[in-house]
């Protein structure tokens, strides 16, 4: 047995010494809300939001669990604290373009009180209004009009009248207004006596009435100006009577709201209108009692329709805020991140008007910051395109979905934009940060900072004692009950596992805090006020039970030969190697036969996986290292005249990688040297050109994965398994392998080159090459060169 590689008990584990902290159980300790070995992210983050440009805006990128979104919102939550509440927002019917409603602002808190003063104003004119013109001074002031009107017009009537009876034609009223009939003898002529008229008279009646009217039709004119002026009295009498009460309450407004110049003239075109339109303030006149009911419903429908557009939309209302608004749009839609505008159904009839502007999270997040998941815009049609363009711009312009994608819409609204002023955080992966930055224009100049939350942490003593105080903190949030300080040290232990580093512990914190649930739990089942390293044990042994059926049923195939695997003997050419494979949240390692022949003929490796397509690109690779290593090592003098045909026996699904790629060089060595291999010996690694061994991912899972194939057989003291001497750093194995190992029942060796694991795994060694340029004879080396030269003159020979 080789022993110059062999790892000693203590280099497969890191145990977590806490001797350098004081406490029994975490409630002595001082609880951490702070994130924990994130210092460059967290730096990246407060900078991206501290930083006031435009562009400036955030992509977090990282693995969900390491509390990237959690933290995110918590800094932001600390920056928003320091920042005053925004404007509120309000929409109002736009005077001169009601198809495009006016975007007011006013400070937090006013935009309620000004609706409310609106509603009072509309109120309390209406009801002043319609005292006034019910009023004695107001009918006193109109009767006055009236009777100089009236005056006037009787005087003009009397000429017409007076030029009429020249022409035997008398004045009449009638509902058209004034009309001329003839005379016969001093009385109106009946139709029945114009009837009798011959033709020579009713010709000379007509001459006579258009001689009439010639010298009538200034008087008829004079008598229609007479009826304007005192239509224009009229109105004039009413405005001053409105005005008065009207400006009382607009000057009240104006001395509330006057501070903003947009305001002051909103307010003034308000006032304007509500003088052109004083009719709707009035009470209606009383209508029959037959057609009351109808009647005063449409009245009232008309009169309410059009005081609508004095009404004011509190589109935004910060009054409830404190600091700056956080918003978190779990679902951004196109109308969700947008805002929208609703329609009514009145009658069959879709309508909709200013008071139907509704927001959406980029307005409710104006003036602080909108969290956002990337998968989730991108999901969303024109989601992403549409926060972009608002980004650019720096406002909010809310549109249809239709008439985004070009379609023909009918007329709607189109709501006055509100200027942005806001930062978006981002949370997303690295995958997609990377594919918007070099696909996307428009990204990198928008989310110029991007925070990248690691997936591990150093384990030093501060990131230690901090995990420590995380722990704390979770206890005491959660109501869970403390954990004692062997408990906090398994832990630390279980997070280094699942960094894959003795020197690291694992920032995926969801991961962490499960274990904090599920070992709680197990102490309640179990009875006990205090969490123990037992009930962390057990949490940890039943995660996995739950999850490794599937591991479990391939062991069983292996006890009962259905998958071929031999732990004990020597074979040519085979070799077993080490694959990860995973059902969700349990990765496992798993054992796989890997036999290779060799032959004379044309130089080349044949990767049986590859041929028949099962095979992904980087283990394609792997494999072509190996032609370049043989060719490297011993076809300096003479060309290879060998075939190389490898297999991963009983294997139906795709293989990609190259850890196995040293695993298939020992098979290859094997079989062209004709010297058998252990079969108790599995391995990991992959292999350059040179031949040196290099580092692979999963090493833990892939030696507790053979352990365990052994185990099923019973372990004989001679298998083991060997791994790069780089993954010795990561080696974080379960108790009972360490046991194993120091009780000399299973080994773990670390090498660095290839024909260190050569000699392992066929007790032959390698062989250096001697001054003759030829390798000492039973060297592996040897036989090799020799086979190779006895392939390649057969095939000179041929």
């Amino acid at each position: 047995m080789n022993r110059k590689y062999r790892l000693e008990p203590d280099a497969l584990t890191s145990p977590c010494k806490l001797d350098f902290m004081d406490f029994q159980a975490t409630d002595t300790l001082e609880p951490l809300n702070e994130i924990i070995g994130q210092e460059r992210a967290v730096e990246a983050l407060s900078f991206g939001l501290r930083m006031k440009k435009k562009g400036y805006n955030i992509f977090v990128a990282g693995l969900s669990g390491t509390g990237r979104s959690s933290y995110s919102y918590s800094i932001t939550k600390k920056l928003a604290e320091e920042q005053e509440v925004p404007d509120d927002w309000v929409y109002v019917y736009n005077f001169k373009n009601p198809d495009k409603p006016k975007a007011l602002s006013m400070e937090a808190g006013l935009g309620a009180q000004f609706k409310k003063d609106m509603e009072d104003l509309i109120n309390d004119l209406q009801r002043e209004i319609s005292n006034i013109f019910e009023g004695s001074e107001y009918e006193a002031e109109k009767n006055q009009l009236y009777r100089s009107f009236q005056q006037e017009n009787d005087k003009v009537v009397q000429l017409i009248d007076k030029i009429a009876s020249k022409y035997g034609f008398v004045v009449k009223e009638s509902e058209g207004g004034l009309v001329t009939v003839p005379l016969k003898g001093d009385q109106p002529m009946t139709k029945e006596e114009y009837g009798q008229l011959s033709a020579e008279e009713v010709e000379e009646l007509r001459e006579n009435s258009s001689q009439l009217t010639l010298e009538t039709l200034q008087y008829f004119n004079q008598m229609k100006t007479l009826e304007a002026e005192f239509r224009n009295q009229l109105k004039k009498l009413e405005e001053s009577k409105g005005y008065r009460i009207i400006n009382f309450y607009i000057t009240k407004l104006l001395q509330r709201y006057g501070h903003r110049k947009l305001m002051v003239e909103y307010i003034n075109h308000l006032e304007q209108d509500i003088l052109e339109h004083l009719d709707y303030f009035k009470k209606q006149d009383e209508v029959p009692e037959a057609n009351v009911n109808r009647l005063l419903m449409m009245q009232g429908k008309m009169q309410e329709d059009f005081l609508n557009r004095y009404g004011v939309n509190l589109f935004i209302d910060n009054r409830e805020l404190t600091h700056a608004p956080i918003i978190i749009e779990s679902n951004p839609s196109l109308y969700n991140l947008l805002g929208s505008i609703e329609y009514k159904n009145e009658m069959g009839v879709l309508k909709t008007d200013f008071m139907e502007i509704k927001p959406g999270a980029l307005h409710l997040s104006n003036g602080g910051y909108l969290v956002l998941n990337i998968h989730e815009v991108l999901l969303q049609q024109h989601a992403w395109e549409t926060l972009k363009r608002a980004l650019k711009t720096g406002e909010v312009n809310i549109e249809s979905i239709n008439k985004l994608m070009g379609y023909v819409v009918t007329s709607t609204l189109k709501p006055e934009a509100i200027p942005l002023n806001i930062k978006i955080v981002l949370i997303g992966d690295h995958q997609t940060y990377h594919a918007l930055y070099n696909l996307d224009e428009d990204f990198r100049k928008l989310f110029k900072v991007m925070a990248d939350f690691d997936v591990e942490m150093s384990k030093d003593k501060e990131n230690v004692m901090k995990m420590a105080q995380f722990i704390a903190a979770h206890c005491e949030k959660e109501n869970l009950k403390p954990f004692d300080f062997s408990a906090v040290a398994r832990v630390m232990e279980y997070s280094s596992r699942l960094a894959d580093h003795k020197d690291k512990l694992s920032a995926q914190f969801n991961q962490i805090v499960e274990i904090l649930y599920e070992a709680d739990a197990w102490r309640d089942i179990n009875g006990g006020e205090i969490v123990l390293k037992k009930h962390v044990e057990k949490a940890i042994q039943q995660k996995i039970y739950r999850n490794s059926k599937y591991e479990e049923k391939l062991n069983e195939m292996i006890k009962d030969g259905s998958l071929l695997m031999d732990c004990r003997g020597k074979q040519i050419g085979q070799i077993n190697g080490l694959v990860v494979m995973g059902t969700g949240e349990h990765s496992f390692g798993k054992p796989s036969r890997i036999t290779v022949s060799t032959y004379r003929g044309k130089a080349g490796i044949i990767n049986i996986e590859r041929e028949v397509k099962k095979s992904g690109s980087i283990h394609d690779k792997g494999v072509l290292i190996l032609s370049g290593y043989l060719g490297y090592k011993y076809a300096q003098q003479e060309p290879l005249s060998l075939a190389v045909s490898i297999s991963f026996e009983q294997n139906y699904s795709m293989i990609d990688g190259d850890s196995a790629s040293s695993t298939e060089l020992y098979a290859i060595l094997s079989s062209i040297a004709e010297v058998p291999i252990k079969q108790s010996i599995a391995v990991t690694g992959s292999v350059n050109q040179k031949g040196e061994i290099q580092p692979i991912g999963g090493v833990n899972e892939k030696i507790e994965g053979f352990f365990d194939v052994c185990s099923l057989e019973g372990l004989t003291g001679n298998q083991g398994v060997v791994i790069p001497i780089q993954n010795v750093k990561n080696l974080m194995l379960r108790q009972d392998v360490i046991e194993a190992v120091r009780n000399n029942h299973f080994h773990i060796y670390a090498i660095s080159h290839v024909e260190e694991g050569i000699e392992i795994l066929t007790d032959v060694p390698a062989g250096e090459l001697l001054d003759t340029g030829v390798y000492p004879e039973g060297t592996i080396n040897y036989l090799i060169t020799e086979k190779l030269k006895g392939l390649s003159k057969k095939n000179q020979n041929k």
